[in-house]
């Protein structure tokens, strides 16, 4: 009986032996793994994320300089686009009735009440009316020229300022490849300096000077050229709405009495 206990108790502090070094070898791997995923934490580099700021300033002077231009630039033209906007739709609301109004007053001999309505109108439409009217009682040529020498005004009236947006369309896009050469030469001159040990770090300001840049000067200048296309075709539509006027007004006037 004695040796049954001694046995289990032999057992039992055997498996408790067992037990306890199993524990202690999973706390040496855990230990183990968790030196290996420092050690690798400590080997990945960290990414450093820049700013639309950083990449314009590692460029140096040059850069900031082309950028600050390409940006007044987009202002001009996003001021054009808005004022031109305005204007065109100014000149181009004309009210439905206007033109009945008008070969009524005119048919009726109201000379003095349809230039009134052209005044109360204040439209493209209206002005040029308005001077066809004033020249009535003289040959129909006469009239048709005044007619046409004030549609040309009104549309250069128009189209004042749309020349500038043509022209920042083909500048931007022109001093982005500036900053590209300008980049590009950064980068060479570095080089050279550097010798026969050249690090990517060392061209990091040219290249981004050059990217940056073109970048840049490309959302100006397609950004210019669809707001240039926009405000034409909204002038070709007020031309074509005075030409219309212009011509039932001629109409009216080369009727029989």
């Amino acid at each position: 009986m004695k040796k049954k206990e001694y046995n289990l108790i032999s057992k039992t502090l055997s498996f408790k032996s067992m037990s306890t070094t199993f524990l202690l070898d999973i706390a040496a791997q855990g230990d183990s793994l968790a030196n290996s995923a420092a050690a690798l934490a400590s080997d990945v580099p960290v990414v450093k994320t820049q700013t639309i700021w950083d990449m314009i300033a590692s460029g140096g002077w040059s850069g900031i300089t082309i950028i600050a231009i390409l940006f007044v630039m987009s202002i001009i033209a996003i001021y054009l686009f808005v004022e031109r906007t305005s204007a065109i739709n100014r000149a181009s609301k004309v009210d439905s009735n206007f033109m009945n109004t008008i070969k009524m007053l005119v048919s009726e001999g109201k000379l003095k009440q349809a230039k009134s309505v052209c005044q109360q109108e204040d439209t493209a439409v209206a002005r040029l009316i308005s001077k066809g009217i004033d020249k009535i009682g003289k040959p129909l040529n006469d009239i048709s020229s005044s007619i046409e020498n004030s549609g040309k005004l009104e549309v250069f009236a128009l189209e004042s300022g749309i020349s500038r947006l043509a022209m920042i369309s083909g500048v931007g896009p022109m001093l982005g490849f500036l900053g590209t050469v300008v980049g590009m030469v950064i980068a060479f001159q570095q080089m050279a300096n550097a010798g026969g040990q050249v690090e990517i770090q060392d061209l990091s300001g040219g290249i981004s000077t050059a990217m940056t840049t073109t970048v840049a000067g490309l959302i100006v200048g397609i950004m210019a050229y669809i707001f240039y296309n926009l405000l034409v075709v909204r002038i070709n539509k007020v031309v074509n709405q005075l030409e219309v006027s212009a011509t039932e007004f001629l109409d009216l006037l080369s009727e029989p009495a």
